[in-house]
């Protein structure tokens, strides 16, 4: 199995599982994509639909996640991949996906591709720098 998931064409894709009726809802958890959290819909695709024996392309599927939902994914992907059959592929600005033990993390900056460590990671750089500093951030970024 491919499975490519962009947040944006998420909506579409639950409008479709909803008109192919509740035979096909089943296969989701059995309520409707559209009865759900946009976070709680995405978890649901991913706790039914995706196995072993796939690829999965996501882009940037944080978008529809919480913190707390995005370490759930993180377990989803573990329990997939440690199958050794499912590979994911995965464009995210999120720092906490990027955790993913034995991750490759690439940086696409212009015409060059670097394989960089986790904390020399940009988001990661500046959401630490951000979280522990936040009054610093919060004075320069509101100063008149």
């Amino acid at each position: 199995m491919v499975f490519f998931l962009r947040a944006e064409t998420f909506y579409d894709l639950a409008s479709h599982i909803d008109e192919l009726g509740p035979d096909s809802i089943i296969h989701y958890g059995g309520k409707s994509l559209h009865q759900q959290s946009h976070g709680e819909a995405f978890l649901s695709l991913f706790n039914n639909r995706f196995g072993t024996n796939g690829i999965y392309l996501l882009d940037e599927p944080e978008a529809a996640l919480s913190p707390l939902r995005q370490m759930a994914l993180l377990k989803v992907i573990h329990d997939l991949e440690s199958s050794g059959k499912a590979q994911f592929i995965i464009a995210t600005h999120s720092p906490i996906l990027m955790t993913y033990p034995r991750a490759q993390i690439l940086i696409f900056d212009g015409a060059r591709i670097d394989n960089v460590e986790y904390e020399d990671v940009e988001h990661y750089r500046i959401t630490k720098d951000f979280l522990n500093n936040k009054d610093l951030y919060l004075r320069e970024l509101f100063k008149d």
